[in-house]
């Protein structure tokens, strides 16, 4: 599968953005989809992934209350809602794809990417 993620921007802290990822195929709901970030000179974390019906989902702790993962699999698409957005939210987003619910970024067999999000003070 071909991952293809949009969406970043620099947005003023307390602000708002969604990402999008667009993904390729006709097994997509077969997928557990997610995102990680990684920020400048820091390791690539796990911010949430959601089961391929959509019906489970999981989030980082740095992130829950804020973020809501969603998908269409009639749309091939992944979407990251993200509110209340701090300066610590600045990073390099990916999108991610893998058949099983795991956080690992090693676990992840295909990436997006990546759209970078800038968060100003």
């Amino acid at each position: 599968v071909q991952l293809q993620a949009s969406g970043g921007g620099l947005v003023q802290a307390g602000g708002s953005l969604r990402l999008s990822c667009a993904a390729s195929g006709r097994t997509f709901s077969r997928y557990v989809m997610a995102w990680f970030r990684q920020a400048p000179g820091k390791e690539r974390e796990f911010v949430a992934w959601i089961s391929g019906s959509g019906g489970a989902t999981r989030y980082a702790d740095s992130v829950k209350g804020r973020f809501t993962i969603s998908r269409d699999n009639a749309d091939n698409t992944v979407y990251l809602q993200m509110n209340s957005l701090k300066p610590d939210d600045t990073a390099v987003y990916y999108c991610a794809a893998n058949t099983r619910l795991v956080v690992q970024t090693s676990e992840y067999n295909y990436w997006g990417q990546g759209t970078l999000v800038t968060v100003s003070s």
